[in-house]
This record gives structure tokens, sequence and C-alpha cells, in this order.
């Protein structure tokens, strides 16, 4: 094995074994932001699988992430159900729900398609703001009765939420990976480096478009739920904002290498590294993140990891197949 890639593999082993150890290792403030780490990664792995492969470029993504904030907080508080199952049904409430957005936006391609899928996101934060069981437009908090069901103190809470975090994100990257290795991640993977390429194959356009989209909603929707359930409240502006879970997780995409099972992991690392740095620049801390990506895209497309791949002769990550070596015929004497 090439040393580049193995000291790639290790630091990603090590990274693993630091998230196990989070717990354990961390404050309050430690676990909150790597909870947050967590689920962006979640979001960002979903994105890219949309516009990195399936060539679904939508701006909406935070649509579904509100639809499991609000159907997370009503199975919760209103239905009185149990907090993981709650979690749970919030994922189901928003592949329910991708079908007919998927009805409405397919309808569209390119960037009428991004538009749309952003229409239809502030239309749903609109609806939510009338929900008066919700609060309306300034939202709601969760009781103190029903925070303590994720633990009775303030560390047991966090630590439970962020277990929960972790395994949406080790089930979100096992799971695409998965996907992106069979015969439908083949053709994805077509429909990456040519579209009309893949077409002419007999790749399945419409179809594969249609389970990539399915497929990231339950797990945009559990990332809602998750995130709800860290902040103790939903309100329309927050459960659906724009910002938090649809521009900075095109911007980690973005830089990290879009199209690829490393970029968002990359991506996600940078943009903690920077916001955590630059938090204290106020609004020159978006001006900066602006900047970087515009540098980045400049220098190599493909992001980070376009970079760096042009040093190291494979994935640290293995997608791909490798044909059997069938034994050769005996010569005849």
């Amino acid at each position: 094995m090439n040393p580049s890639i193995l000291i790639g593999r290790v630091l990603l082993l090590a990274g693993v074994v630091f998230l196990l150890a989070a717990p354990s290792l961390l404050s309050l403030r430690g676990l909150q932001l790597s909870t947050e780490f967590l689920t962006l990664l979640v979001l960002a792995l979903m994105w890219n699988l949309l516009a990195g492969y399936a060539d679904i470029v939508t701006v909406g993504q935070h649509a579904f992430v509100g639809i499991g904030a609000y159907a997370f907080f009503g199975f919760l508080v209103f239905a009185e159900m149990n907090p993981y199952l709650s979690v749970l049904l919030a994922g189901l409430v928003a592949l329910v729900l991708a079908a007919p957005i998927m009805a409405i936006i397919f309808r569209l391609r390119a960037g009428y398609l991004a538009v749309g899928s952003w229409v239809v996101a502030e239309t749903l934060m609109l609806l939510a703001g009338k929900l008066p069981t919700f609060g309306g437009g300034s939202g709601k908090s969760m009781p103190v009765a029903t925070v303590k069901q994720f633990g009775g103190s303030a560390i047991e809470r966090y630590v439970n939420i962020y277990w929960l975090a972790l395994a949406l994100a080790v089930v979100a990257l096992l799971a695409t990976w998965y996907l992106i290795r069979t015969r439908v991640g083949v053709g994805l993977t077509a429909m990456r480096d040519s579209e009309e390429g893949a077409g002419a194959i007999g790749v399945n356009l419409h179809r594969t478009r249609i389970l990539c989209f399915l497929w990231t909603a339950p797990f945009l929707g559990i990332a809602g739920a998750i995130i709800t359930s860290q902040k103790l409240r939903v309100a329309p502006p927050a459960s659906f904002s724009i910002i938090d879970w649809t521009v900075y997780v095109i911007f980690i995409v973005v830089i990290g290498g879009i199209g690829s099972f490393e970029g968002p992991i990359i991506g996600t690392i940078v943009f903690f590294f920077l916001r955590e740095t630059l938090a204290d620049l106020g609004v020159w801390h978006l001006i900066i993140l602006g900047a970087v990506s515009i540098t980045v895209v400049l220098i190599e497309p493909k992001g980070i990891w376009g970079i760096l791949r042009r040093f190291l002769p494979g994935d640290l990550i293995p997608l791909g197949h490798r044909p059997k070596s069938r034994p050769q015929p005996k010569s005849a004497e």
C-alpha cells in the first residue's frame, strides 16, 4: 500500500476512535460542537449524493430538515411518544413528503430545479409559521418534562443526543458507501462523469434520480430531529434555515470536493475549523468563507480532495470494484 494512502487511512481511523471516545473526553461545549459536526456531515453527504452524483442541484435541502424537526416535535411533545421512536418517525415523515415534493420539482431541470426546490422549502417554512399549536411564527420550546426524557442532567442529555448523531452519521456513511458500490452506484458514477454518456450506455437517469432523492429524505429528516433535540425548540426561521442547512452545506461540499466520498468529510472539518477560528469577526467570517470557496474552486474545481488526489494514487475510502483475476489456461505442451 502506498505510504500516503496508509497515512490518510490511519488519520481517518484516529478520527473514528476520537469520536467513539468523545463523551469521555469532551466538555458540554465540545459535545455540542461534535454533535453539530456529525449532523452537518450527514447533510453534506446527502447533498453531495444529489448534486455531485445524480446532478440534482437543489438549494431547498433545508425543507426536509424542517419537516423532520416539526414532525419530531409533534410526535414527542403532543403525541407523547418515546423520544427515540419520534426521531425515527421524523425520518419516515420526511420520506413520505418527499414523494409529492419530488413530483413538483422534478418537472424542472438545472437552475429552474434549484429555484423550485428553494421555493418549496420557503413555502413550507411559511406554512409552519401558520401552525398555532407549534407556536406560529415565533416557535415553541419543549416542556421540561419532555426534555428530561433524553436524560435527567445536562451532561447525560448531551451524551445521549451525541450518540444519536454519531449513529446517524455512521449509518449514513456506510449506507451511502454501499449504495455507490452497487450497480446503482456504478450508474451514479457514470452520471457524475458524463450524463449523456451514462444515458447512452443504458443508465436509467430518471429512475436513478428518484432513488437518490428518496434516499436522502429520511436522513435529512432524522438530522432535523436531532438538531431539534439539541436546540430544544422549533421555530420556522431556525428549523427551515437556508443558511445553516443549505448554504453552509453547499460550501462544505464545494470546498471539500463535490462528487467524491472524501469531500464532505474534508469540507466539514475545514468548515468547523474556519467557523470556530473566525467566530469573533462577525459578518467578516461569511466574507472570508466566500473568498476561501472561490479560491479553492479556482485552483481545483473538485475542491481540496481534488488537490490532494493529484498526489495520491488512489482513494482513501475505496468505492470501486477490482475485477477478480481469472486463472490462465495452461498451454498445451
